[in-house]
């Protein structure tokens, strides 16, 4: 095994979602020597893979701001200090090379190793990683797998494909419900089908779409995807409750149904977890010594889960600040307001 660069960093960072990036500027602004390990072949986690094309209307100074666009600034934030940047790099294990004695000012040495047998070495870690592995849930219809990629879609990576396109998206939470909205100013026609009456989506955002010009079929299913060999061409549908049948003209149809989500390798570095959640205290702290976490997959005790970008924003900034004083005892836990820094 050899490692990138020989180097040991005062923290490396695991994911580079929006609180990986944010805990990144965290920790440049604290002087430490930092790394950024992302699985993925870019940065931005979720927002980047799931939906980059969608707006986001919780970040504080931003009423709406699409999501590429968020993660363009929060690359740009995060990585002014000059931290080191391994993308499509997927850690599969973490082990004390030296225990060190923090007390006394010598922090341990921490090595992960990558899936490719590369090692890197820091002293912290704070793990990022959102909610972990995930894949998107499918389902065994007739032509939906045969036609994936050709028209069938549970990412939407842009938003030109299905200009001008009729378009059916099935499923009822908030992913659903948000592209039905924003595609449907973009397409020809926007049909939204769930299999019951209830959504679980924002209420503000099921209102907007029952008074838009998306056409919203509740209690109907896919039967299956048509297509002509090479392209979506259709979709037939069925409603559970009369067992009517529908055959609709269709050149996209795109699923959101939700996501199968897996800690990964991570379930077994040893560390407390609830389900596929990573147990931290306030302090952002697991129960390895200098290893933190924070974001979706954390679950604070005595606390609440929210799953927001703005409490990953908070939480990585506690995990870094935190590291900074168990990396050096003499260093206070506040960072300073950085309106007092020469940043």
């Amino acid at each position: 095994m050899a490692t990138t660069d020989g180097k040991v960093y005062d923290v490396t960072i695991l994911g580079a979602g929006p609180t990986g990036l944010f805990g990144a500027f965290y920790a440049g602004m604290r002087e430490m020597k930092t790394k950024i390990i992302e699985a993925l072949p870019e940065m931005g986690g979720q927002l980047t893979v799931l939906y980059p094309e969608k707006f986001i209307y919780d970040v504080p100074g931003y009423p709406k701001i699409l999501s590429k666009d968020l993660v363009k600034r929060l690359v740009e934030q995060g990585t002014q200090w000059g931290a080191a940047i391994c993308l499509d790099e997927r850690i599969t294990s973490l082990e004390y090379v030296d225990h060190g004695d923090p007390d006394q000012g010598h922090p341990p040495v921490i090595r992960l190793t990558a899936e490719s047998g590369t090692v890197h070495l820091t002293h912290t870690v704070v793990i990022c990683a959102g909610i972990g592995a995930f894949a998107p849930n499918k389902l065994d219809r007739p032509g939906v797998h045969e036609y994936e990629g050709r028209g069938v879609a549970y990412f939407v990576r842009e938003k030109a494909p299905y200009r001008s396109k009729n378009v059916l998206i099935v499923g009822g939470g908030d992913s659903a419900v948000d592209w039905a909205l924003n595609l449907k100013d973009w397409a020809r026609q926007v049909t939204l089908i769930h299999r019951r009456e209830g959504f679980r989506a924002h209420e503000s955002s099921v209102a907007e779409l029952m008074n838009s010009q998306v056409e919203v079929k509740v209690w109907w299913e896919l039967e299956a995807v048509l297509g002509d060999g090479e392209h979506v061409t259709g979709a037939r549908i069925f409603n559970n409750k009369t067992d009517e049948k529908l055959t609709l003209h269709v050149d996209h149809v795109i699923f959101s149904l939700g996501f199968k989500a897996a800690l990964g390798p991570i379930a077994d570095w040893g560390l407390k977890l609830a389900g596929r959640h990573i147990l931290v205290d306030g302090l952002m702290r697991t129960n390895l010594p200098g290893v933190y976490a924070a974001g979706d997959i954390v679950e604070p005790v005595g606390s609440v889960s929210l799953n927001l970008i703005v409490t990953g924003f908070a939480q990585a900034a506690i995990a870094v600040n935190v590291a900074k004083s168990f990396l050096d005892p003499k260093s206070k836990i506040f960072p300073g307001h950085s309106s007092e820094m020469r940043i």
